[in-house]
């Protein structure tokens, strides 16, 4: 309650300089000013905020399936950036093959295309020097285009998202961007977290390797 303890340390001030001046200031009431402080918290109260819980204190990615949206958050919890994506058109699910997009924390352990220009195809984790087009998207309509920057995530569940036939890393599920023809708030990826081209370029560039996600279906 910063707007509380700035009037107590004012009243705290005040009396002190009293005592080193031998001079006599105006008595002021302190539950007077107390209560002055909390009204204008209240008026004005805390922005609300989502800390990391799985490694507190960290800034994080929070991916919703249900609102096909993606939000950074700083250490504090403070939403810092938000979104619209588009996850898997199959749903939710973490085996080998499926086509769905994981649940779970995660973590951004490699990073693939910093500095290339947007709409860059990278194939096969490689940045190509050709780009995507509309016109290039009309001839291969089935392809799912992987473009600009990719965060490949790891697992960080052991039995879930992590080892086996269930592990994310192996299956190379990406927050990535991706062309004009998705729809954009709807699920059609083919696991993947796709992201606007300018949007995945931020996004890349506000994060460290490292940084947790958590892929959430109901958020």
């Amino acid at each position: 309650m910063p707007r509380l303890l700035l009037a107590l340390c004012l009243l705290s001030a005040a009396a002190g300089a009293a005592a080193d001046d031998d001079q006599v200031l105006p008595q002021v009431d302190p539950i007077a000013v107390a209560a002055f402080a909390a009204g204008q918290q209240a008026a004005a109260p805390l922005l609300e905020t989502h800390p990391n819980a799985h490694r507190y204190g960290a800034p994080w990615i929070l991916v919703g399936v249900k609102s096909q949206t993606l939000k950074l958050y700083d250490g504090w919890g403070r939403l810092q950036r938000e979104y619209i994506v588009s996850t898997a058109r199959k749903g939710v699910g973490e085996l080998s093959g499926s086509y769905q997009t994981p649940r779970g924390w995660h973590r951004v352990c490699e990073r693939i295309g910093a500095g290339v220009e947007a709409d860059t195809i990278i194939f096969r984790r490689k940045v190509t020097p050709w780009k995507y087009t509309p016109e290039l998207h009309a001839q291969y309509p089935n392809k799912d285009w992987i473009l600009t920057r990719i965060l490949w995530l790891c697992g960080e569940e052991p039995g879930k998202n992590q080892g086996g036939e269930v592990d994310s890393y192996n299956r190379a599920i990406y927050i990535h961007g991706a062309g004009e023809h998705v729809p954009w708030g709807s699920p059609s990826s083919l696991g993947c977290v796709r992201m606007k081209n300018p949007d995945v370029i931020e996004l890349f560039d506000a994060t460290d390797n490292g940084i947790d996600v958590l892929i959430d279906e109901n958020a």
